[in-house]
């Protein structure tokens, strides 16, 4: 990495701070800004080992009266924010989207030549990337802190800083640049960033909405016309038409998996607001293709679809534009409840595709490929992407849930208790029922509201155009059962359409059983009726990881892939792994192209779906340029993952992964399930209490109000252990389990083998080790100092840190390294630039929530902002908080 990057970034640095510290000076006065500074200057000699500026900055925080509380937490939190987006803007102008690694991350051209170098024909790889399937799923899980209104302003900055650095001959340009610059800190600094009531589902699915409208609209077509251009050098052809190497998905409106705020009339305004918005975006498309095809020359069958007319393309697009605009209103009316009285409206994809076809293929005979293959062949592949609903919406309830419906039903019915019926009998009821061709739910039956909930979301599914949706999830599925019970509701309510159904395997003991659930459900022939030769399943990281540990999940994933790649091939059926990744590395985040190529052999064959979450969308898709690169990154891997995989791990690796896993497991359960004092210190020293006034989602921060962490879902989990830096449900265990290994002969020649010839150890050290890097032990030992005063719960304290440092330790030695992150320079210097920004906020959160604390949650309006601005402001530092 050349000095000169580092010095771009290092100069949008500056003048995004410097910006900021004249706009609070106008705003407070030059004092304040020089009372900023004291305060960084201590956090920053404290990093240099300063031990005594450290103490210093602790009193005068505590000193701080509660007045400057608030505007010096939202100080550090604007910083914080305008550091992200330099950052950004260098990963955008560089192409660097994920890892600072060098040689990390091949690009799409060089991965091309060496398939072709490995023997791929041409055409295999024009093939490949025609069949590929990577569905991108944007889920709304809370962990995006930042309003969208100031999201806007981001951007609008981010292009500020492009329009300086493109305007060196252009003085006057690069001066309205600044200048506008500055007007665009002063609004950020002066919008409230804490958002005054959680969002709505509906509020988040525009919100998903708005990122394809404000960049994916644009990113898409890019994309293609790269892919094209590599094409064509490589094999001689484009990509056909039709083909969509990757699309989108979204849980938006539809995951009702422990959120009561989504319901059927929620899915259904969801469903509505995309083909509104999507209709939308197609006539500014439309327009510009009647504008620009002004072309007389046309072939046959363009004649014959409108006549003998002059401008033969405009008729055709005008007659499209009227129907686009219809359904638009037609959508439109059906939000607002009104009756719809207009023209015929688009029910399909086909029905817009088809006429534009029409005009693409006529410019081709006539010899206009060159018009073709402009604005009409982005529109065209925009078509084959979005369709006529943005996005497919996937649905998503636990299996609890379905069950409930069925214990209501049979007891209905005088059938008997379905809760007490054995697997076997529930199997063969609901094979019996499938078969059946009379209805099981009586008409006007009275149930329940839950039952009637459960029902109406799949009269929502029966009454939608089967292209609006995506992938029917049960969470928490244990049993074939349970996907048998979603088939036969489906068959009962959902009509004609028919959803494929994915089992959601998130415990270990679920992980551990997905191959054999699986290979039960695919052996009944009543079922594969049903899934044809296709079979999708969802693999949980984040529930997992918190039941079991990190380096426990990690390898009970692995293992269940394996075992569903070797079920489904028994079975002569087509399996289509569904990764529920989360932005943290404790929820099975990182970088996607070394994420997907640490796969197993044969889990990714052109296929894959993923999540997509909260602030990481933001993050991979928020910019057209990143978004490019991110759409990259996946067509990458997968194609690298299928053409060439990764090698099968060796019997002795997986021998030593079974022994580290029940040895970080063990150590895990110790720590998490059986110390008394555990959740007491949990709750006593990070503000997981305060978490849930922090309006991040739709969703409770709990499936129950009572419990201990069992009840926690794994966000806030993970989130309250990342705002004190211990980032423990990343780690705890994997010290221990190397520790054994070390201390015994030849550990440490099999760990390092591991490291350096298998992926799937490879890239969970690289993810171990930024996490490391990211923590703290001596803020989490201040915040134990200032809210833990039991000395039972200290001791545990002490105990955790000795774990964290011990694997510190060992983890450098594994890696063969004197520091962490020696080789990813740029992320250190990251981690190390946001520091002294970051510190002062772990000090005002620890001594906000004492005196939260002390007024038995009774603090002030100004100061439970504070407090939330800290949480915000650390959680823009961490980047990867949930």
């Amino acid at each position: 990495m050349s000095d000169d990057l580092h010095e771009s970034l290092r100069d949008n640095v500056r003048i995004l701070g410097d910006s900021l510290g004249r706009t609070i000076a106008d705003d407070l006065g030059q004092g304040f800004v020089d009372r900023i500074e004291a305060i960084r200057g201590y956090a920053k000699s404290g990093r240099q080992g300063d031990t005594q500026s450290s103490r210093e900055l602790i009193e005068y925080l505590r000193k701080l009266p509660d007045r400057d509380l608030l505007p010096v937490t939202r100080a550090f939190n604007q910083f914080l924010n305008l550091a992200n987006i330099a950052e950004q803007h260098y990963r955008a102008r560089y192409r660097r989207v994920e890892d600072y690694r060098p040689g990390s991350q091949p690009m799409l051209g060089e991965l091309l030549t060496r398939a072709r170098q490995a023997g791929h024909a041409p055409r295999k790889l024009v093939e490949s990337l025609a069949t590929m399937r990577v569905e991108l799923v944007l889920t709304a899980h809370p962990t995006e802190v930042i309003r969208r209104t100031l999201i806007q302003k981001y951007d609008a900055i981010d292009e500020c800083l492009s329009i300086i650095e493109s305007s060196s001959d252009y003085p006057e340009r690069a001066s309205r640049a600044r200048g506008r610059l500055e007007e665009l800190i002063s609004q950020a600094w002066h919008t409230d960033e804490i958002r005054h009531e959680r969002p709505t589902p509906v509020d988040e699915a525009k919100w998903g909405f708005a990122v394809i409208e404000n960049s994916l609209w644009q990113a898409v077509p890019a994309f293609h016309r790269d892919l094209d251009t590599l094409l064509l050098e490589t094999a001689g052809e484009r990509l056909p038409l039709d083909a969509a190497p990757i699309v989108f998905a979204s849980w938006m409106g539809g995951d009702r998996d422990g959120n009561p705020n989504v319901t059927s009339r929620v899915t259904r305004e969801v469903l509505l607001l995309g083909r509104w918005m999507a209709a939308d975006l197609y006539l500014r498309d439309l327009e510009q293709l009647k504008a620009e095809l002004s072309m007389w020359k046309s072939n046959s069958a363009l004649r014959a679809e409108v006549g003998g007319v002059a401008e033969p393309y405009r008729e055709l697009i005008k007659r499209l534009l009227s129907r686009v605009e219809a359904t638009r209103d037609w959508a439109k009316a059906e939000l607002d409840g009104r009756s719809f009285e207009g023209g015929p409206i688009i029910e399909n994809s086909d029905q817009l595709y088809a006429p534009l076809l029409t005009c693409y293929r006529s410019l081709c005979d006539v010899g206009l490929d060159t018009i073709a293959n402009g604005a009409l062949l982005d529109t065209l592949r925009r078509v084959a992407i979005f369709g006529v609903t943005l996005t497919k919406l996937d649905i998503r309830q636990e299996a609890s849930r379905h069950a409930m419906v069925m214990e209501e039903l049979t007891e209905t019915l005088e059938l008997g208790r379905y809760r007490d019926w054995s697997e076997e009998q529930r199997q063969a009821f609901l094979l019996a029922e499938l078969e059946s061709r009379r209805p099981l739910i009586p008409r006007r039956w009275e149930c329940s509201a839950e039952t009637r909930e459960v029902l109406d979301t799949f009269r929502v599914i029966a009454n939608e155009q089967s292209e609006a949706l995506g992938t029917y999830i049960i969470s928490m599925a244990a049993q074939p059962s349970d996907v048998l019970t979603v088939a036969l509701l489906m068959k009962e309510v959902g009509g004609e359409v028919s959803l494929p159904i994915a089992p959601l395997f998130e415990t270990l003991d679920d992980l551990n059983r997905a191959g054999d659930v699986i290979d039960r459900l695919l052996a009944l022939p009543g079922y594969r009726a049903l899934a044809g030769e296709t079979q999708e399943v969802m693999i949980g990281y984040s529930d997992s990881a918190k039941d079991a540990g990190q380096l426990a999940a990690a390898w009970a994933q692995y293992r269940a892939q394996e075992r569903l790649v070797e079920v489904c091939r028994g079975h002569g059926v087509s399996l289509t792994l569904f990764h529920g990744r989360g932005g943290a590395v404790g929820r099975g985040g990182g970088p996607a192209h070394a994420a997907i190529l640490s796969q197993p052999p044969g889990s990714v064959n052109g296929s894959l779906r993923v999540t997509e979450q909260g602030e990481m969308i933001r993050f991979k898709f928020g910019q057209p340029d990143i978004a490019l690169r991110s759409m990259e990154i996946y067509a990458c891997a997968v194609l690298e993952a299928t053409l060439l995989p990764p090698p099968s791990p060796k019997p002795h690796w997986r021998e030593e992964m079974d022994r580290l896993a029940g040895i970080a497991h063990r150590g895990y359960v110790s720590v998490v399930r059986e110390n008394p004092d555990f959740v007491p210190y949990f709750r006593a020293v990070t503000p997981e209490g305060a978490l849930g006034r922090l309006p991040l989602g739709s969703r409770p921060t709990k499936r129950r109000q009572d419990g201990g962490v069992e009840t926690l879902r794994a966000i806030p989990w993970i989130f309250a252990w990342t705002q004190i830096r211990l980032m423990l449900p990343a780690w705890l265990g994997s010290g221990e389990a190397f520790c054994t290994r070390l201390e015994e002969e030849g550990g440490l020649e099999t760990l390092r083998e591991m490291r350096d010839q298998w992926p799937f150890f490879g890239t969970y050290l690289d993810m171990l080790e930024m996490l490391l890097a990211k923590a703290d032990v001596s803020i989490a030992t201040y915040y134990e100092r200032r809210l833990v005063d039991e000395p039972a719960l200290k001791a545990l304290g002490e105990d955790l840190r000795g774990r964290f440092t011990r694997l510190h330790d060992v983890l450098l030695t594994i890696l063969d390294q004197e520091e962490l992150l020696e080789q990813t320079p740029l992320i250190r210097q990251a981690i190390a630039v946001r520091n002294p920004y970051i510190d002062p906020l772990h000090g005002l959160q620890a001594e906000l929530l004492q005196r939260n604390r002390d007024a038995d949650g009774a603090i002030s309006g100004e100061l439970t902002r504070a407090l939330m601005v800290t949480m915000a402001g650390i959680a823009a530092g961490l980047r990867n908080t949930g």
